[in-house]
């Protein structure tokens, strides 16, 4: 297999049948030694947790299968640690999607003059950033991402009627374990004229509380898979 693109958390292989696949690391981003999924850099190394991520990716991408939402996710082999994937182009250099069910975070630092923390979003509101770590993933808006070639407005409107889609589901199925979701991150691709979703759905890429405390990621991985 040919080895197309080095991430910090996953290494990606062109396959033969014209697929792609992800190789889930254990390495994870964080600082001094403790994990932050906020982070832009490799901090520290947690046997198995590539692997968990892989299964709790898993977990929900047959959710959204059996809810007849297409994604990139065709199969996996968690022993490996390994996910055979569509191949999908990412919008510019990168493109990521938060949907927001609750007000905390950075968003209340933008707009908490206008907000308590911890309001509940109303159906959800979806938001994007461009990924750069030199400048902090700037946000931008549908018109913005249209003026720079990146998406039309057309495929920003999919994509975001997918991530309420998307969001709803994960929280419902979060829900069934006790679990409040109040953030989460998404990454979208472009395949053979869709929209779709794209990378993982883990654990270091939502904000969840259960009774009204955060939930560490480790710990939720855990959850999600009742172990």
């Amino acid at each position: 297999m040919k080895k197309i693109y080095e991430g910090k958390t996953k290494d990606v292989y062109a396959l033969e049948n014209g697929n792609v696949m992800l190789k889930f690391k254990d390495d994870c981003t964080g600082k001094d030694g403790v994990f932050d999924p906020g982070e832009n850099a490799v901090g520290l190394t947690i046997e198995g947790i590539g692997k968990a991520n892989l299964e709790t990716s898993i977990h929900f991408f047959e959710i959204l299968k059996d809810a007849g939402i297409k994604t990139h996710y065709v199969s996996a082999d968690v022993e490996n640690a390994t996910m055979e994937v569509l191949p999908a182009k990412v919008f510019g250099k990168g493109l990521e999607v938060i949907c927001r069910l609750v007000a905390t975070g950075s968003f209340i630092r933008r707009y908490g003059d206008y907000m308590e923390d911890g309001t509940v979003l109303e159906g959800g509101y979806v938001e994007t950033t461009l990924k750069d770590d030199a400048k902090g993933d700037p946000l931008i808006t549908s018109d913005g991402l249209a003026a720079l070639g990146i998406m039309t407005t057309e495929m920003y409107e999919s994509m975001k009627e997918q991530t309420l889609k998307i969001t709803k589901i994960v929280a419902d199925d979060l829900k069934k374990k006790g679990l409040d979701l109040y953030d989460i991150k998404f990454e979208f691709g472009y395949n053979n004229d869709e929209v779709i979703l794209i990378d993982e759905i883990a654990s270091g890429n939502m904000r969840v509380y259960k009774d009204g405390s955060i939930v560490d990621p480790v710990d939720l991985t855990n959850i999600i898979l009742g172990k």
